[in-house]
């Protein structure tokens, strides 16, 4: 019965590249319209990138890798790094698989016995309400050390939250716990279990117009000075200046344009 899951599974993984976990068919789906940007097109994150990039090329060596949290405010790249970042050594190394789970799938036994392919799971805007089910079969799962982790599987994580936690719920432990070091530790130790944190935050000005001009060059839109103006503009009646609300700016451009936006 092993035999046959294993073959079968083996089936799935070597007709793509990219997978999510459906709970309703406890199955792996194939993403056959998978998404990804351009590493260029990604600015303002030169060091997350490049942290993101060698961990992920050194795991696909087949070397022992550090699980990685990237956290940050929304909308600065944490997700579409770490697809684009997959995209691109996968092209040079097929047997490197990317598999989205939820929190609550979090297992990878089955995959751990396919030696010849290296998983990153995946879990996309991770974080916890309280320390639940969820919470400690995670925290199990990267029980600490690299050396019981297999050496096929690296764990990627994004959060909006450094420790995972709200923030109030780790001050109200500090003020209300009455052993506060250990209510406190408890509630921030699954985030020190991974070996990268890799933060994100608000770009400059310059660098969000610096995206604007990126894309504009990649889809054969017009940028002049009002292009950078109304960008500027945008990105204050949207209240940020991120990465996502630079693409929501090109689609509105590109409409206003009368030009088509394909990757």
């Amino acid at each position: 019965m092993m035999f046959l899951s294993n073959f079968l599974l083996n089936l799935t993984l070597s007709r793509g590249k990219a997978f999510i976990w459906d709970s309703k068919i406890k199955n792996l789906k194939i993403i056959s319209n998978f998404s990804y940007l351009d590493l260029d097109l990604l600015i303002g994150i030169e060091r997350q990138k490049k942290t993101i990039y060698d961990n992920t090329k050194n795991f696909a060596e087949g070397n022992f890798t550090n699980n990685a949290l990237l956290w940050g405010s929304r909308g600065n790249g944490k997700s579409s790094l770490i697809k684009s970042v997959f995209y691109e050594i996968n092209r040079k190394n097929k047997n490197l698989k990317l598999i989205q789970l939820n929190k609550n799938n979090i297992f990878y036994e089955k995959y751990a016995n396919l030696k010849n392919y290296n998983f990153i799971i995946f879990i996309d805007d991770l974080s916890f309400e309280k320390i639940d089910s969820d919470y400690k079969i995670i925290k199990s799962t990267l029980d600490g050390s690299i050396q019981n982790q297999p050496k096929n599987i690296v764990l990627y994580v994004t959060s909006n939250r450094r420790h995972l936690m709200p923030r109030d719920m780790i001050e109200n432990e500090r003020s209300s716990a009455i052993h506060t070091d250990e209510s406190v530790e408890e509630k921030i130790s699954l985030s020190d279990r991974f070996g990268l944190w890799i933060g994100f935050h608000n770009i400059s000005q310059n660098e969000f117009v610096r995206i604007i001009f990126k894309y504009c060059e990649k889809f054969n839109l017009p940028f002049n000075e009002n292009t950078e103006k109304e960008s500027i503009k945008w990105s204050l009646q949207r209240g940020n200046r991120t990465g996502r609300s630079a693409w929501q700016f090109i689609i509105n451009h590109a409409a206003e344009n009368n030009k088509k936006i394909d990757f």
